[in-house]
């Protein structure tokens, strides 16, 4: 692995913000932060590489933890090979880490084995685990999934989708009422998978039983749930009411309306909210046809909408407009930073990722104040410089 010195920048350490800095990686892992006035003071190997990255962030690289597909490439292909060259993609949009998304689907046994190779084998951005969205939905709030493909609770079932991925499934999105959920839920927290309430037709106390049961974190909030009324806070209300929850949004401005995430800060602490794309493989393509999840899309509005009824299908953003558009938004930088990376570090328990420190993975994403991204390093090798 290469020895690499980011200097002459700001940098999101995911805790704190100092201007003036340096970071320096060895053999994989941030192994010191020091201020520039250090840096003459420093000895490093011949075989160092030092950048100057001339006053522009340094953060720890975006975790999207709930994403499709990108460039043309997504889970939908059933190809170990398309997550591998959505991983290629997804570094020159400053990823480092992410969850490549499931649908349900009429053999997601099969699927999850298919991809499942490409996990280790990966030359861009670390694919962390499979987020399987479904199969346990309400039939109410579908979005683009197929109703065909849903079912009810089954341990058993789940078991075995556990099997197929050896391990490799992080997240998943449920809908808390469902019947036998509680017996998921408590299955789900001895393998380690994060729940997260989606695609939900919950009422209040449904989504507080998810919530005593371990369903802690949610899926888009405000998109395919119930909504929040002054006679049963539903779902959105349940997440906005239970501070001890938190929520994925997506910020293009379009699924969400950009006022609401004021109202969320007021709300939410700025540490439980996390920033994801829910990108679609079409995203970034240069020509059509576009399809998501075996279905004809089109891009309208700002959206990727399913051709044949208009229906919102999921959305064209990256990471780093999303962040973008946080700080538009109301956001200070450091907590879109944070919400690109530190958090769903954290909630999804990968330790080493999500902050720049002594020891910590060293995942790094360098853009400037025009939100170009510079140089992306994941896993301790440069995979994207332009400096």
């Amino acid at each position: 692995m290469s020895s690499v010195c980011l200097h002459n920048g700001t940098i999101f350490t995911g805790f704190s913000t100092i201007e003036n800095c340096a970071v320096l990686i060895e053999d994989g892992v941030v192994s010191d932060v020091f201020t520039q006035k250090r840096l003459a003071q420093k000895r490093f190997t011949n075989n160092t590489r030092i950048i100057d990255v001339n006053k522009a962030y340094i953060t720890p690289g975006f975790i999207d933890t709930h994403i499709h597909g990108a460039g043309g490439f997504g889970t939908d292909d059933e190809s170990a090979d398309a997550l591998i060259e959505m991983s290629k993609f997804l570094i020159k949009y400053g990823v480092t880490a992410f969850n490549p998304t499931l649908y349900p689907s009429a053999d997601m046994v099969s699927v999850i084995k298919a991809l499942l190779p490409a996990i280790g084998k990966e030359t861009g951005a670390k694919i962390m685990g499979f987020h399987l969205e479904g199969p346990f939905l309400s039939p109410k709030y579908l979005g683009v999934q197929k109703p065909e493909f849903l079912r009810s609770v089954d341990i058993p079932f789940m078991e075995e989708l556990w099997n197929a991925a050896q391990g490799h499934i992080i997240n998943m999105t449920v809908a808390p009422e469902l019947k036998n959920m509680h017996e998921l839920a408590l299955y789900c927290e001895k393998k380690g998978i994060v729940l997260q309430a989606g695609h939900t037709n919950a009422s209040y106390e449904n989504m507080v039983e998810g919530i005593l049961a371990g369903i802690f974190h949610t899926t888009h909030l405000f998109n395919a749930m119930s909504a929040m009324e002054h006679r049963n806070p539903n779902a959105a209300g349940a997440i906005l009411i239970h501070h001890e929850t938190t929520c994925e949004v997506i910020a293009d401005g379009l699924h969400v309306h950009k006022a609401l995430f004021q109202f969320l800060l007021r709300d939410k602490s700025a540490a439980n909210i996390v920033l994801v794309t829910d990108s679609l493989k079409p995203t970034d393509m240069e020509s059509p046809p576009y399809f998501a999840n075996s279905e004809e899309v089109e891009f309208s509005g700002g959206l990727w909408r399913r051709k044949s009824d208009g229906v919102i299908a999921g959305s064209a953003l990256t990471m780093i407009k999303g962040i973008e558009n946080l700080v538009e938004f109301g956001f200070s930088l450091e907590d879109a930073v944070r919400a690109a990376s530190t958090n769903p570090a954290r909630i999804m328990r990968y330790l080493n990722k999500g902050a720049l420190v002594p020891g910590g993975d060293a995942d790094l994403t360098v853009f400037d104040k025009n939100w170009r991204i510079l140089t992306v390093i994941a896993g301790g090798d440069i995979k994207f410089n332009i400096l």
